[in-house]
């Protein structure tokens, strides 16, 4: 009996905390970052990233049964035709269904992974009515962002060094002056260089674009809940190449006018440039 009763307090936890957990989500902002010991995908927080999701899903299932059908053929070929089973050896050169067979098959998986492909890389280059605009630069080591519809409000970005680290801060991640974008809100981003190439990869927003010296490179991007979404520069570009990262908080989008005006505050100058100065106030709580 008491074992009973311990087995119906575990289906009633088991029900009890997806439950709970589904009614929190609105209290503890997500974080995209990555996990010790991650064996999968990073969790997508746009719609680009959860595209990118879905194809990885449907190339892993292709190459898993190419990888099953080639060791099932290899294990009977082994069986069947070796010189034990089959002391005499077939002289056969050439047999007309097998090698259509062997043409057609793969000419049918590559069109079933290029339809797939090209309608994602579409959709992830051409920008859809974008709400708003965010300059993105790349300098050695670092980044800058200008908000081109805000007042042109610019701001550098650096990585936070270990002995300023407070606690729940990721090591070589977060920097001291976050991008942050409204949610639910398709924002044009145009990434260029000062100096050497850089790579803006945030890989929770499926997003990456290379910052090329004397050109405009362009994408999007659509934070969809909000939190913290952390990247880094892929790209080497240096000494320092490793120690570039990308920290993005997605905000609500009607807070997002206040955090704009409490921005210019904060990183206006005398000279009217960008100051790199802390928003610790201005900035939403992670």
């Amino acid at each position: 009996m008491k074992f009973k009763h311990f087995g119906r307090y575990l289906l009633t936890l088991a029900f009890l905390i997806p439950v709970c957990l589904a009614f929190s989500s609105d209290v503890f902002a997500a974080v995209g970052a990555p996990e010790p010991w991650q064996m999968n995908m990073t969790a997508g927080f746009s719609p680009m990233k959860a595209r990118l999701n879905e194809f990885h899903d449907l190339l892993l299932v292709i190459i898993s049964l190419i990888v099953v059908v080639v060791f099932v053929l290899m294990a009977y070929i082994a069986v069947r035709f070796n010189a034990k089973s089959n002391p005499v050896a077939s002289t056969t050169t050439h047999h007309t269904l097998l090698e259509v067979a062997w043409t057609l098959i793969p000419i049918l998986i590559l069109m079933g992974i290029a339809i797939p492909s090209f309608k994602l890389l579409y959709f992830l280059d051409r920008t859809p009515n974008a709400e708003m605009t965010v300059k993105v630069t790349g300098h050695q080591w670092y980044w800058s962002y200008t908000y081109a519809d805000s007042g042109a409000l610019t701001f550098d970005s650096t990585i936070v060094a270990d002995d300023d680290l407070k606690p729940g801060d990721l090591r070589q991640l977060t920097v001291d002056n976050a991008l942050v974008l409204p949610v639910g809100t398709k924002v044009r981003i145009l990434v260029e260089s000062t100096d050497v190439m850089h790579s803006w990869l945030v890989p929770p927003l499926g997003v990456q674009l290379y910052a090329t010296p004397g050109r405009t490179n362009e994408t999007w991007v659509e934070v969809s809940e909000e939190g913290t979404f952390y990247g880094q520069c892929n790209q080497i570009c240096g000494i320092n190449h490793g120690y570039m990262p990308i920290m993005i908080q997605g905000i609500a989008k009607d807070k997002f006018p206040a955090w704009v005006e409490a921005a210019k505050k904060k990183y206006a100058s005398t000279d009217g440039a960008a100051a790199s100065t802390q928003l610790a106030d201005a900035a939403p709580v992670r």
